[in-house]
């Protein structure tokens, strides 16, 4: 008989698949963990390093020469820092910037609105009244309403062209320092006050004004419900820079013989000749209100502009891995 030969082995498909080594993702991981905990070698700015020492020293400088010039009468300082006329000048202050704001803000809010209104002849008077008070300084509007009487020195309201009229009173009577202060600066505010809710209104969406109308609002709801509430995220910022500024401009009215912060202080530095130590007796009560404005507008711009704010991390700096 003939001896078979031997068959060769069967060998499946499956043996003959490549050698295929699966890794753990957790390794991996672990391993990323490990390098990210690595130190990060912060990148150098020597020029920056060496401006900020530069202004640190200067900053020394000038605070070891405030403190120990004589000159500047710091005793005198702590004396009238809360005097009674001083006091009361402040609070004169902080009322002429309250009604002066409150009064500008409404005016200018009707002004804006004017301003973006379809009928030309409104778009034409607020342009102008926008133009001529923004044009002129403050200090010069601040001296013609003192001296309105050498134009109107009777005040009537009546029809114009000759028309019959109510006598109101005599100028001079009417249109006293104070009242003259309040038309002053509340007339200018309210032209800068007028661009700057205009603008905070242009900055809100158009489908905001279609959304609205197709649930049936009118021009005044509409306005006063959707379009100002989110017009304020924009007119807020400015608004408090124009309330602290105003609050400065204030001691303008001191030419109208107002006893204001500063006004209070002239008086007593013309009787006891310490200049320097009154200014910076008026200069820390305008610093220390300024500031509680600071901070109150500080809060009102978080609360509207929740939901806008973003905030972009610090980058990291990975380092490099080696290479296996």
């Amino acid at each position: 008989m003939t001896e078979r030969s031997p068959m060769p082995a069967l060998t499946s498909r499956r043996d003959e698949r490549p050698n295929v080594t699966f890794v753990n993702r957790s390794v991996e991981t672990d391993a990323l963990t490990s390098s990210q905990s690595d130190p990060v070698v912060p990148l150098r700015h020597p020029v920056r390093l060496a401006i900020a020492i530069v202004l640190v020293i200067v900053a020394a400088g000038v605070a070891w020469d405030v403190a120990m010039n004589r000159g500047y009468r710091w005793d005198v300082v702590a004396q009238y820092v809360f005097a009674p006329r001083i006091i009361s000048g402040a609070a004169l202050t902080v009322g002429l910037t309250i009604v002066a704001m409150a009064i500008g803000i409404v005016f200018g809010t009707i002004l804006a609105i004017m301003r973006l209104s379809a009928n030309p002849i409104f778009r034409v008077i607020a342009g102008a009244y926008v133009w001529f008070f923004r044009g002129t300084p403050v200090l010069v509007q601040l001296i013609f309403w003192y001296n309105i009487a050498a134009l109107y020195p009777v005040i009537v309201l009546g029809l114009p062209f000759g028309g019959p009229g109510i006598v109101i009173g005599s100028a001079n009577v009417l249109i006293a320092p104070i009242t003259a202060a309040l038309l002053g600066l509340s007339l200018n505010e309210a032209a800068y006050m007028a661009e700057i809710i205009r603008s905070g209104i242009g900055a809100v969406d158009r489908g905001q004004y279609d959304a609205a109308r197709a649930l049936g609002m009118n021009g005044r709801l509409l306005m006063s419900r959707i379009v100002l509430p989110q017009a304020m995220r924009v007119v807020i910022p400015p608004t408090g820079n124009e309330i602290i500024s105003m609050l400065k401009g204030t001691s303008l009215v001191s030419v109208l013989a107002i006893s204001d912060l500063l006004y209070s202080a002239q008086i007593i530095y013309a009787a006891n000749y310490q200049i320097i130590p009154l200014l910076i007796v008026a200069s820390l009560w305008y610093l220390a209100m300024t500031s509680v404005l600071s901070f109150f507008q500080g809060k009102l711009e978080r609360r509207y502009g929740r939901g806008f704010d973003v905030r972009t991390s610090r980058s990291r700096r990975w380092p490099l891995r080696k290479a296996s």
